[in-house]
């Protein structure tokens, strides 16, 4: 009885793990190439906020996608820590508290876009000095969002080291998910490590970054590895019902 407990609970928790993961993944792609970063131009304050001034709602949907991503997480985390709990508790409970700190770092990343959203739906505003004093705080919080999310990201690499140890040490995942989350962690480290340090370097750490896209992506590899197991379990159980 409760091996079949057991089993039913790995089973939800990794649909919930690779829902919650695939959900955080569009998400995150909405903000990113769709939304905010579409809208920002670097060291150009003035074109930026012209430019969200006259997508609104764009801007709104890519701060909405953010809040999207949070909660994503914080069902990843839990449906992550539930899945990988018999291998090691411990270490699965670190994992999930790594992810959760993440999401800690990413929420007071999110109020700064929440700043912008309350600074270009304050009344129109006709001077050219307004325009470009406004321009001004726009491109500093979207800045302070960029600074903080690369902390949080650090954290995170941290997280998805720790994961890919798991799937390592599991015998049911396939161990080349292990091994792509480590390299991914290695991403994740150089990149953001690089971009706070030394943000003169910016540039060539895209470059990086997209060296290292692939195994990053690993993450969604999984989720979508957990979401098919965590339903093909469940056909099973109706057919043995």
């Amino acid at each position: 009885m409760n091996t079949i407990i057991q089993s039913n609970t790995q089973r939800q928790s990794a649909i919930v793990a690779g829902i919650a993961i695939l959900s955080m993944t569009l998400a995150a792609t909405i903000a990113n190439d769709f939304t905010i970063d579409d809208l920002t131009l670097d060291n150009n304050p003035v074109e930026t906020l012209k430019n969200i001034l006259a997508s609104k709602t764009r801007f709104n949907l890519g701060v909405l996608s953010w809040i999207i991503v949070l909660i994503s997480d914080v069902f990843a985390a839990w449906g992550l820590y539930i899945f990988f709990k018999s291998v090691s508790k411990n270490l699965s409970l670190m994992t999930a508290w790594f992810r959760l700190v993440y999401v800690a770092m990413l929420g007071v990343s999110i109020f700064n876009l929440v700043y912008v959203h309350l600074l270009i739906h304050q009344p129109e505003l006709s001077s050219v000095n307004s325009i470009a004093q406004l321009g001004e705080k726009v491109m500093f919080y979207l800045n302070a969002f960029d600074a903080m999310f690369s902390y949080s990201l650090i954290v995170f690499g941290i997280h998805i080291l720790l994961l890919g140890y798991l799937c390592l040490k599991s015998k049911c995942v396939p161990k080349i998910f292990g091994i792509i989350l480590i390299v991914a962690f290695v991403g994740y480290a150089i990149t953001n490590i690089s971009n706070l340090l030394f943000p003169e370097y910016k540039d060539v750490m895209r470059i990086v970054a997209i060296i290292f896209l692939l195994p990053m992506l690993g993450e969604v590899a999984l989720g979508i590895w957990l979401l098919i197991i965590g339903l093909r379990k469940k056909d099973n159980n109706k057919n043995h019902e």
